[in-house]
């Protein structure tokens, strides 16, 4: 144990997952790790098992004092019911056994997807967490978790929710390396002209942000912040700067956002009889974040949280280029 005492960290073999573990390590902590399978993070204790597991919940829980939970099920389409053992009744679980257990200090990583109703989102703070409006299963369950989340903060067991946006960088397989192999099949329009304003967080900007979140949990809990870098672009541009940083031509044909929504709505049937073995090439979700403008006002957050981004995106895409190299 290190003087800090000891952070769970549930959902750390994911990308940002890896990248919290490391930084909580910086910060003084000794951490255990908790998920099916090894975090793959030297000096971390990996306590293997499921969060739809009570059992195994309860067991990685003894002798820690702060939580971080990561752990979700994310995808654009799948079993509503699989959703809903993650994302509701495993938060549920987590948040109930992590109270029994005196944890001192919890933070839960959400999504600016539990309060997008398809509009444009521009300057917006974190809006409060709406399942009845949210757009697809992870949004929905996302949003129903996070309820959960915040009404189990106390001053006991204060509690903070980060929602970081679009997190991206070296070794991210949800995001970065979809828009690569997308792009290098030839297969990643535009919709539109590609000028929707959004924001993305690098993701050593998002974790630095979440153990700020933890460090601040006792005067600020009870709040939701979204995370971002700050720094809205195009999505043409942000999707040219993944892919020149790949070394792969950037998209260069368009699709009209209507049909492109229209077609999403059509491959969200066919999924739902007959899945594939990827994710979804489209879906009426993925075309209205891809066409609507969503940047944040950082402002609160990083006044509230004392955090700041310490990776530009440009600083980000030579990262991301030299990674390829």
């Amino acid at each position: 144990m290190t003087g800090r005492g000891t952070a769970l960290v549930t959902g750390a073999s994911g990308f940002l997952g890896r990248a919290v573990v490391r930084d909580l390590q910086d910060t003084g902590y000794a951490v255990r790790t908790f998920q099916r399978r090894p975090s793959g993070v030297e000096g971390t204790e990996d306590a293997l098992g499921s969060i739809t597991d009570p059992a195994a919940v309860r067991g990685a829980l003894d002798g820690t004092e702060v939580v971080v939970h990561l752990a979700a099920k994310v995808s654009l389409a799948g079993d509503p019911a699989d959703f809903e053992r993650v994302n509701v009744a495993g938060t549920r679980d987590l948040l109930d056994a992590a109270r029994d257990a005196g944890v001192t200090r919890f933070v839960h990583v959400s999504s600016p997807s539990v309060a997008h109703a398809g509009s444009s989102i521009v300057g917006d703070d974190a809006e409060p967490a709406d399942p009845a409006r949210a757009r697809g299963e992870y949004a929905r369950t996302k949003a129903l978790g996070e309820r959960l989340a915040l009404a189990a903060d106390s001053d006991a067991m204060p509690l903070v929710v980060v929602r970081p946006h679009l997190v991206w960088g070296p070794g991210d397989a949800q995001l970065t390396e979809r828009v690569v192999a997308r792009a290098r099949a030839g297969r990643l329009p535009l919709l539109g002209a590609g000028q929707a304003l959004i924001d993305s967080t690098y993701v050593d900007n998002a974790a630095s942000a979440i153990v700020a979140a933890l460090e601040r949990a006792p005067d600020v809990h009870g709040n939701a912040y979204v995370v971002t870098n700050g720094e809205p672009r195009t999505v043409a541009e942000l999707l040219a700067g993944i892919c020149r940083a790949a070394g792969v031509r950037p998209p260069a044909w368009s699709v009209p956002p209507g049909l492109a929504r229209a077609a999403g709505g059509l491959v969200e049937r066919v999924w739902a009889v007959r899945p594939g073995a990827d994710e979804p090439p489209m879906t009426r979700f993925l075309a209205e974040q891809l066409s609507t403008a969503h940047w944040f006002d950082q402002r609160r957050t990083r006044a509230d949280l004392r955090w700041t981004p310490g990776v530009t995106l440009d600083e980000g895409f030579a990262r991301l280029a030299a990674s390829y190299r």
